[in-house]
């Protein structure tokens, strides 16, 4: 059984498609009272840790 080939829109819309996923698993604008908790080791927390301190000493 031959693999047929995506035509050119078909590619476009998958591949985009993947990076709208891949988007909206990493966005981490999370909301008060949100069900998902934001990670202590993401990267946007160790971010606003070492902006904390910064503004601190500042």
């Amino acid at each position: 059984m031959a693999v047929t080939r995506l035509k050119r829109k078909d590619r476009y819309n998958k591949n985009v498609s993947r990076l709208e996923v891949k988007t909206l698993k990493l966005a981490t604008n999370l909301e008060l009272g949100s069900r998902s908790k934001q990670s202590k080791t993401d990267q946007l927390a160790k971010n606003n840790a070492v902006l904390a301190q910064l503004e601190a000493k500042g």
